[in-house]
């Protein structure tokens, strides 16, 4: 499988023109992801190539481009790099996910722990970070910083998680602590390299920032409410496994029924979890929750200048709450 790379222009000033602009931009992006990994190890190249070509929400690098249009920037080419090394971060922690969750199923297909096995699926996620590095060294310390702190909040996150879980401490506090070190640091570090490739103020930038934190929160949250309510086919991915190993947001905000002060226990936990899930309050505090993040997002970017970009950004942040999959 071959990427032709499109020739972009300057970003125009029409709403019609920037969906073009952005679609051969992404399309740049995808060229970049896949150049970068390649290797003379086939299994390497081939599982990187499997997970990348899969295709995704590429959420991420599109916050980055948008962020990068909405303040002024004029070439989509200066921020291909960086919007590929987001996405190639996002990309390795899914394929380290599926072995530490058993997870069979990626983006609609067969996921490289299926595949190749946890041996390799293990060493194609180290590979694909560290080829993160190497797309980006170019760059300057700056873009690099920002990469390899939402990098290390990410790993952080995830250990958290995994503690949490072990220790049984699972809570709401823990919960929204985990979601914005694994998720919503990264989404964060798209917008403010976004912004910062475009030569904003640091007010410019920290607004970006703060609007990325929060689009991460409720991108999160709704995935998890998706992990409850969503099937495989629908979700493109292993659904439950949130509910399965005690996490999520469906454990963070489980409240077992009682009876005469005596609490009931089910035969079976997981479907106990999400019976309570989706007959209580649960699902709807949850959207609650990410509703007060998109505004809270939109908030902090009122003050750009009207522009498709803007548009896109708006329109973008209410997208992670409508969305099924």
């Amino acid at each position: 499988m071959t990427f032709q790379a499109p020739e972009l222009n300057a970003i125009p000033t029409q709403q019609g023109d920037l969906d073009d602009e952005l679609s051969l931009a992404l399309q740049a992006v995808e060229q970049r992801m896949f150049d970068v990994v390649d290797s003379q190890v086939d299994v390497l190249r081939d599982a990187s190539r499997h997970i990348i070509s899969a295709g995704g929400k590429r959420i991420r690098p599109r916050l980055a481009l948008l962020s990068y249009a909405a303040l002024g920037g004029t070439q989509f080419d200066d921020v291909i790099a960086v919007a590929a090394a987001l996405e190639l971060l996002h990309t390795a922690s899914v394929v380290h996910d599926d072995i530490n969750d058993h997870g069979v199923l990626r983006r609609g297909r067969p996921s490289v722990n299926a595949l190749w096995g946890r041996t390799f699926a293990l060493l194609t996620g180290d590979y694909i970070f560290t080829k993160v590095y190497e797309l980006v060294a170019p760059l300057g310390s700056e873009m690099n910083i920002v990469l390899a702190q939402a990098t290390t909040a990410l790993v952080e996150g995830e250990t958290l998680q995994a503690a949490a879980v072990k220790n049984r401490q699972f809570t709401r506090e823990v919960y929204y602590r985990i979601i914005g070190l694994k998720t919503a640091e990264l989404f964060r570090a798209a917008t403010l390299l976004g912004a910062r490739a475009a030569g904003a103020t640091d007010s410019e930038t920290d607004a970006l920032a703060e609007y990325g934190f929060n689009i991460g929160l409720a991108f999160q949250i709704i995935d998890d409410v998706l992990d409850v309510v969503g099937s495989p086919e629908q979700l493109g991915k292993t659904s439950g496994i949130d509910i399965e190993q005690g996490r999520g947001f469906a454990s963070a905000y489980e409240t077992k029924p009682a009876t005469n002060g005596h609490t009931i226990e089910a035969a079976d936990p997981m479907v106990s979890i999400r019976e309570h899930v989706l007959n209580g309050d649960a699902l709807r505090e949850a959207y609650h929750q990410a509703h007060h993040f998109v505004q809270t997002a939109l908030d902090q970017i009122r003050f750009l200048p009207d522009s498709p970009a803007k548009d896109e950004l708006f329109a973008l942040a209410n997208s992670v709450i409508e969305r099924s999959a």
